[in-house]
């Protein structure tokens, strides 16, 4: 059975994204946050979020994408099984990339979407590469954020130990001291109040000052034999699969998920596809400024017009 984990409702994080949950599998459901109007004249972006990560992380995005697009663009962000108020998985080993992105599809049946964007961040840029090698006709164009078909060891292993480290912290002081360590790496010159803020996309703190994660902490246990000097398998013939619709390729400056080579390999394989890296952040993005932002909604308007032969 699913399980369902309890998250504060006034969580600040979830402030301006109400939800309305979708039925999936095996009485599993998914959070949906949709903006805009989904019509048949403007192909949807959908945002799917990081391994452990949920759809606050695209607050900014979504809504400076939408004033750029005149506010009416359909903008779908996702909380898929384990992560933020979606139902958590029965097993640990049903969480993979290929049964995120069957649940990916299953959503954009309920919601009448025939095919979509897909952005992806991290981890959720191989469930868009997995969407589309199992269902190509769906995926219009995909923008894979520090994500490719090589995941960096190095990332997942200290990801993995720097959440250890912060969930078995004790006291609100500490916990923010050592949230605001971690993410200043990440985020140089960051002023400590948005550090804060980011410290609520991924846990809350309850009443006994102690980090509590807004995933599922069994999805830690997939990451748990990783070593920092592995070498994981490449997954070129997933990314071959984006083949089927226009590419964009965004990667952080300061990112441990997706190697400088693995990145550039990626623009050496799809020499149509649009590249950019953000500078002075890490993962995952900020996306909260206007020239990645622009660059994304210039890309999201061009697949649609080329898709569907008209903008709207």
């Amino acid at each position: 059975m699913p399980r369902k984990r309890t998250i504060p409702n006034d969580h600040a994080a979830f402030a301006d994204l109400p939800v309305t949950h979708v039925s999936l599998a095996a009485g599993l459901r998914a959070a949906v946050h949709v903006a805009g109007t989904l019509s048949s004249q403007r192909l949807p972006i959908i945002c799917i979020p990081g391994f452990q990560r949920n759809m606050s992380d695209f607050t900014a995005f979504a809504a400076y994408f939408r004033r750029l697009s005149g506010g009416a663009w359909p903008v779908v962000l996702l909380d898929l099984p384990g992560r933020g108020r979606a139902d958590d998985r029965a097993r640990p080993a049903d969480y993979s990339s290929l049964t995120d992105a069957q649940d990916v599809a299953s959503i954009m049946i309920s919601l009448g979407i025939a095919q979509a964007i897909i952005l992806g961040q991290g981890h959720g840029g191989q469930v868009a590469m997995a969407l589309a090698a199992a269902n190509p006709l769906l995926v219009a164009g995909t923008v894979l954020l520090d994500a490719g078909p090589v995941t960096d060891s190095r990332g997942i292993v200290r990801l993995r130990n720097n959440l250890a480290h912060v969930e078995a912290l004790r006291g609100a002081k500490p916990v923010g001291a050592g949230f605001r360590r971690i993410l200043g790496g990440d985020y140089p010159g960051l002023p400590d109040d948005q550090l804060d803020a980011l410290i609520g996309r991924s846990h809350y703190i309850d009443k006994r000052g102690r980090a509590r994660p807004l995933y599922d902490g069994r999805l830690m246990a997939a990451l748990a034999d990783i070593n920092f000097d592995d070498v994981l398998m490449a997954q070129w013939p997933l990314f071959d699969a984006l083949t089927c619709a226009p590419l964009m390729l965004l990667r952080t400056q300061l990112t441990d998920q997706l190697r400088r080579e693995t990145f550039d390999e990626m623009v050496r394989r799809r020499p149509d596809a649009e590249a950019l890296t953000i500078s002075g952040q890490g993962s995952p993005a900020l996306f909260d400024q206007r020239e990645e932002i622009e660059a994304v909604a210039n890309f999201v308007i061009g697949a649609s017009v080329q898709r569907l032969g008209r903008a709207a």
